[in-house]
């Protein structure tokens, strides 16, 4: 194959081939054996992506996962990269070495960050900045005198990453099943879920029996046991879940009373998915620190970061030093990139997008409320997620093969890319996409809806 058959269409023999060569060599994420389906994806416009047979497909799902907020295939984004590895494609960040994109990206980070957060650790994605603030929190807490603070504690429902530590704190079981042991000292409690509040607080405000729960958590545990909460600001792996705007400034309380670090995990939020730099401040959710990544270099390279306060960073550096990192962290490459997504977000006010984004998809996806297998339809900023359920009345999930069918029928007869995620369906379409391509994504998702029974049946157009 020559170069220039790489960046067109293939042919069927070609696209024949990497298929098979798919099948036989390469384990993807999440990777089950009951998916026969191929989907090899060769190029990307916009909001557009083309498959290895040609087939043309909307983009819906941000690259898959919550992912490529400035859309495929950017020229000028090719260019700042190309421009960096001409003149440095990569050097060490560790003791006295580093970078000046990955020095100025950190202090733009720092601008654009709730105030107090100052301090940037880089990685190469959401699990390494998970595992920074874990070692983080446990040292901090050493240094200052309390060692038996180990614990960290999660939610169930929480996606947080699939590495050891932050795969352990991920919120669904199929992560931890089968490898451990697993990370010790991790507890989870329940999510702020309004849709099942009858169901999982009784008659309780949700609010008062979540703090109540994560209290008597804390008490049994050992207020001086636990060194963070860590919990995202919108639960999007749990299907785009908004806590009560009472949720987050009370937990602030209690987990300050009792000296307990609060790590706010914006891998997915940070950027601009819910229409602000960071969606922490309008929760008045106060972190200690922040993860981060997704879309901090546009999708174009593997960027994440653990952002800290100096009280934090200054423990751990100061007192003996941070003896952790990452190969790749403050990659030249990746933090031009990051610097330039910035540059991009602010030039074409992608931040006000995103909430127009919202709007948009609340209105096209209002019709499917009101169908047999839909019992909620979540909207938060440019993040959606349509729960579905074999019972509205029950609230009983649906299979997640079933959403999983769902999925591919959207894609089948519509061509338009959205992701399954347990009994979720979600979309997170580029902070680029237009209302037309918008309209066209949700009118996509009604119809399959409309056509699938609560008994799992997806009917074939």
């Amino acid at each position: 194959m020559t170069i220039n058959q790489l960046f067109t269409t293939l042919s069927k023999a070609d696209a024949n081939e990497l298929e098979a060569l798919d099948r036989r060599h390469l384990i993807r994420s999440m990777h089950r054996g009951d998916i026969t389906d191929r989907v090899v994806i060769v190029r990307g416009k916009g909001c557009t992506v083309w498959d290895s047979s040609g087939t043309e497909l909307l983009d819906a799902a941000g690259g898959g996962v919550w992912h490529s907020p400035l859309g495929h295939g950017r020229e000028e984004l090719a260019e700042v990269a190309a421009e960096q590895i001409r003149e440095l494609e990569f050097f060490t960040s560790m003791l006295e070495f580093s970078n000046d994109k990955a020095i100025r990206l950190a202090a733009r980070l720092a601008e654009l960050a709730p105030p107090g957060i100052e301090r940037v650790m880089f990685s190469s994605g959401g699990s390494e900045a998970v595992e920074t603030a874990i070692k983080a929190a446990r040292l901090y807490h050493v240094r200052r005198g309390e060692p038996d603070r180990t614990w960290i504690i999660g939610r169930h429902y929480a996606f947080h990453g699939a590495a050891y530590g932050s795969g352990t704190l991920t919120g669904f079981p199929p992560m931890q099943f089968g490898v451990g042991p697993n990370l010790p000292h991790v507890e989870k409690i329940s999510p702020p879920y309004l849709y099942r509040a009858a169901q999982m607080y009784g008659d309780t405000d949700p609010t008062n029996w979540l703090i109540q729960e994560l209290e008597q958590t804390i008490e049994r545990i050992g207020p001086g046991n636990i060194a963070a909460f860590i919990g995202e600001p919108v639960m999007a792996g749990g299907g785009v879940l908004t806590p009560p705007a009472d949720y987050w400034p009370r937990v602030r309380e209690l987990l300050t009373r009792h000296g307990i670090l609060l790590v706010a995990d914006e891998v997915v939020t940070a950027f601009g998915r819910t229409g602000a730099w960071f969606d922490s401040p309008q929760r008045d959710l106060v972190p200690d620190m922040i993860t981060m990544a997704k879309g901090m270099a546009g999708g174009y390279a593997p960027l994440g970061a653990t952002l800290m306060t100096d009280a934090v960073a200054d423990t751990l550096i100061n007192d003996g030093g941070f003896f952790h990192g990452y190969t790749f962290q403050g990659h030249p490459v990746a933090c031009a990139l990051g610097l330039a997504t910035i540059d991009i977000i602010e030039r074409e006010g992608l931040l006000n997008n995103a909430l127009a984004l919202g709007d948009w998809l609340r209105a096209g996806l209002s019709p499917a409320s009101s169908l047999p297998v839909v019992g909620d339809v979540r909207v938060e900023g440019s993040l959606a997620a349509i729960e579905m359920v074999v019972d509205r009345q029950t609230q009983q999930p649906m299979e997640w093969s079933t959403v999983d069918q769902v999925a591919f029928e959207v894609r089948r007869a519509h061509g338009v890319i959205v992701r399954p995620y347990g009994h979720n369906l979600v979309l997170a379409p580029p902070l680029v996409m237009t209302g037309q391509e918008v309209r066209r994504a949700t009118e996509a998702v009604v119809e399959v809806l409309s056509r699938t029974t609560p008994d799992g049946w997806v009917a074939v157009r």
